[in-house]
This record gives structure tokens, C-alpha cells and sequence, in this order.
């Protein structure tokens, strides 16, 4: 049970294309069109959206996505130890898998993503 990567990164962007593109050209993080690349652990996504997007939070900037192994534990675990946890159904996807967030310390949100397992 825990975090075993990075699932992906959102975070707003006045012009998410050309973002995309400096990390890319400068950093090599990322790949178009979508900002997959391949990692160690896993896929990551590095995704700009844009600046007006209900993803998340309007009054943050980030939202950190890490892939874990066994969500229904982790939510039992965070939740014992006072973290609230927030599920709801239309966030999971059949073939990309189920989520669930809760907030960092400092009010920053963290979306936990448990994969689907390939057929």
C-alpha cells in the first residue's frame, strides 16, 4: 500500500501549448501532443491546462497526482489519521482507473490515482 510514482502534474497556464513546448524543448519533460512520457515507475502525465479550468481549485496554481498501488487502503489510512479524503464516481475512469484527493497541509491539492490493471 502507498505512493509508488508520480501519476501526473496539472497545473494552469495563460498558454498551455507554449508551456507544454518549453518543457519539452528545454527540460525534455514531456512529449506532444499530450505530455506522457515514460518513467521508472510508470507513465506520468505533464499536462498545462488552461488558466480558467474547473479541474481543480481556481485558487490554486497545481495539483499534484500520485499513482498508488492500493487506493481503498491508503483512503482507510489517510482517513484514520484524521486526512479527509474526497471520492466521488464520476472521477473514475473504467481503463484509466480510480481517484481520490485530499489536501496537503497547506491547502494544496493531491490527487491519488490507482491505475486500472491491464485485461
Amino acid at each position: 500500500m502507498g505512493v509508488t510514482g508520480i501519476g501526473g502534474f496539472f497545473f494552469r497556464a495563460k498558454d498551455p501549448e507554449a508551456m507544454r513546448a518549453w518543457y519539452v524543448e528545454h527540460l525534455g519533460v514531456g512529449s506532444a501532443p499530450y505530455g506522457e512520457w515514460q518513467t521508472q515507475a510508470g507513465p506520468s502525465v505533464f499536462a498545462p491546462f488552461a488558466a480558467d479550468t474547473d479541474f481543480f481549485a481556481a485558487d490554486r496554481q497545481w495539483m499534484l497526482n500520485l499513482r498508488v498501488d492500493d487506493l481503498d487502503g491508503l483512503c482507510a489510512t489517510l482517513r484514520a489519521a484524521g486526512i479527509a479524503v474526497t471520492t466521488k464516481p464520476e472521477w473514475n475512469m473504467p481503463g484509466v482507473g480510480r481517484v481520490a484527493r485530499i489536501d496537503d497541509p497547506e491547502g494544496n491539492p493531491v490527487e491519488l490515482w490507482q491505475p486500472d490493471q491491464p485485461a
